[in-house]
């Protein structure tokens, strides 16, 4: 589902309990706003607010973890690419085809992330492109060795095409995010009660309304970023392309 979407839902069915709380604060009898009941529920509101605090804090940093580590290998990848097409670049005329035939492929799977969408990015888990990437060990394996350098450089390249694969295998891996949705529904659940109490306690009047609005975009503001980062191969915040692009411009010259 649309994360945007998503987004504008949480905000809507949050700024719905403030104003459902501002109605009660009309509706109920006023023995049920005294101090005394308004004092008890500030501290029940508290603890679920310190609750929604604490899991809010940590859904963002997991999110954002997930964000980084991607982007990380992706880069570390651009850097084997470039340590094997030098490899097989010396090794000379053997090795000239696959490696040709690397470098489109890295370039064709640039290209795909940077379409920055689901539909695309999906293509590289694709059977028959993962099965064309492993092969390339098994094709650099098979490659004549006329003397130890070139065996050595063998056994580099093999190496470094196995790194790539694990590499490409871990960012597939993690490209639908690891937040759970049970928690960020219960977040939700807890900020309707937050803000139904801050309703409920609150004066109706147009600085409290304009308030409460913005409290609420800010939630699901922060609900949005969490979203996006879980997501770091498409959407609005996503990995940055351009290291990956000046490593196909590196191999290209």
């Amino acid at each position: 589902m649309n994360h945007t979407l998503i987004a504008v839902g949480i905000f809507a069915l949050v700024t719905a309990s403030a104003c459902a709380g501002l109605y009660l604060r009309k509706v109920l009898p006023e023995h049920h706003v005294s101090t005394a009941s308004t004092d008890a529920i500030k501290l029940a509101t508290g603890l679920v607010a310190t609750l929604a605090a604490l899991v809010l804090g940590l859904l963002v940093s997991s999110a954002k973890h997930t964000l980084d580590e991607v982007n990380g290998e992706l880069v570390r990848n651009a850097a084997h690419i470039m340590q094997l097409d030098q490899l097989l670049d010396s090794y000379g005329e053997p090795a000239k085809q696959v490696r040709h035939e690397l470098v489109g492929d890295y370039a064709e799977a640039v290209n795909l992330l940077s379409a920055n969408n689901s539909a695309d990015t999906d293509q590289l888990a694709g059977q028959i492109r993962l099965r064309r990437l492993a092969d390339y060990q098994t094709r650099l394996m098979a490659l004549p060795a006329a003397d130890d350098t070139q065996r050595q450089i063998r056994a580099q390249a093999v190496q470094l095409q196995g790194q790539i694969v694990a590499t490409r295998w871990l960012v597939l891996l993690q490209r639908e995010g690891a937040v759970s949705v049970p928690l960020i529904v219960v977040l939700v659940v807890w900020l309707v009660v937050i803000f139904t109490a801050f309703g409920l306690l609150s004066p109706p009047n147009g600085a409290v309304i304009c308030g409460l609005i913005l409290c609420a975009l800010s939630a699901a503001g922060a609900i949005f970023l969490i979203l996006e980062m879980d997501r770091p191969l498409d959407g609005l915040i996503h990995i940055s392309i351009t290291p990956l692009r000046d490593a196909i411009t590196h191999l290209r010259n």
